[in-house]
């Protein structure tokens, strides 16, 4: 896809991926429509961009508001080009301290309300017969890491969907896209979070390093992305042989139990 002129609705916008996505899309000569919390913080990372942009603040888990959000998508952009859905929470803590209300926010943020936006944005791109939608997953949606239970089960849901909405849209002009980043040192990755990343050596990227591998998965229409070596490799043994990943997981299980409880 070229992104000169073309129009995207970008989700969790101002979210380290997010704005990093931002600055580096309108450099490319996108048209921008800036969805996230916080109108003040939308609207200056919308005066730093290269090209016009506008932002909006928008609770995604709520229906009235994401029905709000396309209707100004298509008023303001005319089409929409790339549907972006970066917005997510993450926790890391053992599975028992989460609350039922937490637990139930992570799905609705990480899944299904990217869900419930693809279902309401689809019919017009669809319509125009052209189009990509790009869900930010994670490392963690095809490796199962202890302390991340939640996080990383709304992931492995919103990869299915991605897989399966991609074979069911195949031959349409509407491509659907899966990028998996590993670790990112975002504000949505705590200080115990980047304390146990140390600990354990994981590697973590810079938001700017992770956004330009998604706007070459968007340039090149990849339907699948996993970013980082080896955690991309990992990814295939995970899935060929889990029980090797298990005690190669075991160590780092004993570490990250420290950081685990606030």
């Amino acid at each position: 896809m070229n992104l000169q002129d073309s129009n995207i609705l970008l989700l969790g916008a101002n979210g380290g991926i997010g704005s990093a996505l931002a600055t580096q899309l309108s450099a490319k000569g996108a048209r921008l429509l800036l969805a996230g919390l916080g109108q003040q913080q939308l609207d200056e990372l919308a005066q730093t961009l290269s090209n016009p942009a506008r932002g909006i603040h928008v609770d995604i888990t709520r229906a009235e508001e994401r029905s709000k959000l396309l209707d100004l998508a298509l008023d303001y952009l005319g089409n929409i080009d790339v549907l972006i859905n970066a917005a997510g929470v993450l926790d890391f803590l053992p599975f028992a301290d989460l609350s039922p209300e937490r637990i139930e926010l992570t799905f609705r943020v990480n899944t299904l309300s990217p869900i419930l936006l693809i279902q309401a944005a689809l019919p017009a791109m669809q319509a125009a017969g052209k189009g990509r939608i790009v869900n930010i997953g994670s490392i963690f949606g095809s490796i199962a890491f202890p302390y991340f239970s939640i996080y990383s089960a709304s992931k492995f849901a919103l990869r299915g969907f991605s897989e399966a909405l991609r074979r069911e849209l195949d031959g349409s002009g509407v491509g659907v896209s899966y990028v998996a980043p590993r670790a990112t040192r975002t504000p949505l990755n705590d200080a115990r979070v980047m304390a146990m990343g140390e600990a354990t050596r994981m590697n973590m990227d810079t938001p700017e390093r992770v956004a330009a591998q998604i706007v070459r998965v968007i340039e090149r229409d990849r339907d699948e992305a996993y970013l980082g070596q080896p955690e991309s490799l990992f990814v295939r043994i995970n899935h060929l042989m889990p029980r090797l990943v298990d005690r190669a997981l075991r160590g780092q299980r004993r570490i990250m139990e420290a950081f685990a409880r606030p």
